[in-house]
C-alpha cells in the first residue's frame, strides 16, 4: 500500500511510466497496476536515486502487464522505459513480492 504523498513526490516517474505504457500500447488495466506496484514498492527502495526509480518502474511496468494478460515482452519495455532487459529480469519478481503477491514459480 502507498500514500497519497508517495504519488505527489513521485509523479515525473508516474508520467514516464505512462509514456513508456504509451509506447508500448498498454492497456488501461495494466497500465494502472504498472502505476499500483511501482507506488506500492518505489518508497521500499533501497536507493532513492533515479537510477533506482526507473528499475523499479521498468519492473513494475512489466508485472503490471503480466498480471492484466496485456504481456509484453522484457525487452520490449527495456527498450520503451530505458532500462536493460537484465534489470527488468532482475527486479519484477521483487517487485511482486514488496507489493504482497505472489510471483509465479516458472
Amino acid at each position: 500500500m502507498y500514500r497519497a504523498r508517495d504519488q505527489v513526490e513521485n509523479e515525473s516517474w508516474l508520467t514516464e511510466l505512462q509514456q513508456a505504457a504509451d509506447r508500448l500500447d498498454l492497456e488501461t488495466a495494466a497500465r494502472s497496476r504498472a502505476a499500483d506496484l511501482f507506488l506500492s514498492t518505489v518508497s521500499d527502495a533501497e536507493d532513492p536515486e533515479d537510477r533506482s526509480k526507473r528499475a523499479v518502474a521498468a519492473a513494475s511496468l512489466y508485472a503490471g502487464s503480466l498480471i492484466e494478460s496485456d504481456q509484453r515482452s522484457q525487452q520490449a519495455v527495456a527498450d520503451a522505459i530505458g532500462v536493460s532487459r537484465l534489470t527488468i529480469q532482475q527486479r519484477w519478481k521483487t517487485v511482486l513480492e514488496e507489493a504482497g503477491l505472489q510471483p509465479p514459480s516458472w
